[in-house]
């Protein structure tokens, strides 16, 4: 069988730009062994360029084309959907070389379309307010992601994802999400790498969003225990003798190599 591999950056490969134990020796090992790769990332805060250059500095061997962001992603959905748009993005973090093509503006008032990117310090109670009344207003609202959390060296952090479920009951209006655990991220991943998706494994740290949202894109999922991963979590789907669980679960992405070697045995 012939494996394709999809890596998730954050909690997988690094934790605030620092690799992990092991994670500059397997990934080295994987190239070695001629694995098709991607980087799949709802990382907003960098660009796909700014993403290589940090991954590099941290003595990874990637390069931008290998990266592929919910940002990308983004930009990809709106030249589609609502071309030509005024779009007005609410993100933490310069995403804009990820967004080529993308009529963007800072004014609200002139905005076709609402895009939400990474939380942060721009997600204010102000700025989400505006959100609120331009989707009430009809405006089409479309979130780079649904992540609930990121991972950081002080803990965990809130994401975009706690601020969707809220503008949703406030306005009774679904806000769709491009990037993981969206089918359209895994999928244009595997296109890229000329695989069918059930050669390709999918290794994250986020349980929903990285491995059992690849898993029902028919992907194989890896979970690793690093990152955002909770064991009460694992151990509560576990219980559930009829819900999905990880296919394979690792202690880090340092194991992946023998695992994947017993994988495509």
């Amino acid at each position: 069988m012939s494996l394709g591999l999809l890596l998730d950056i954050d909690g997988v490969m690094v934790t605030s730009w620092k690799a992990l134990p092991g994670a500059l020796e397997a990934v080295a090992t994987l190239a070695e062994r001629g694995y098709p790769r991607m980087f799949l990332t709802n990382t907003t805060s960098r660009s796909r360029g700014e993403i290589a250059a940090a991954l590099v500095e941290c003595g990874f061997d990637v390069a931008p084309d290998e990266i592929l962001t919910a940002a990308k992603l983004t930009a990809e959905y709106l030249a589609r959907h609502h071309a030509g748009k005024r779009v007005w993005v609410l993100n933490e973090g310069p995403i804009a070389e990820d967004m080529t093509g993308v009529p963007l503006t800072d004014d609200p008032a002139q905005a076709q379309v609402v895009v939400l990117g990474g939380a942060g310090p721009v997600f204010t109670h102000k700025a989400l307010s505006t959100v609120l009344e331009l989707q009430l207003a009809g405006v089409p609202v479309i979130a780079m992601h649904r992540s609930m959390t990121w991972s950081t060296a002080q803990g965990l952090s809130i994401d975009t994802g706690v601020y969707l479920e809220g503008l949703e009951k406030a306005t009774g209006r679904k806000i769709r999400a491009i990037g993981k655990p969206s089918p359209l991220g895994f999928r244009a991943a595997v296109d890229l790498m000329n695989l069918d998706p059930t050669q390709v494994v999918m290794v994250g740290d986020d349980m929903h969003n990285d491995v059992l949202g690849a898993q029902a894109a028919a992907l194989i999922g890896v979970l690793v225990r690093t990152g955002k991963f909770r064991q009460e979590a694992l151990t509560a789907l576990q219980r559930d003798e009829f819900g999905p669980v990880p296919d394979h679960v690792i202690d880090s992405i340092a194991d992946l190599p023998a695992l994947l070697a017993k994988i495509d045995g």
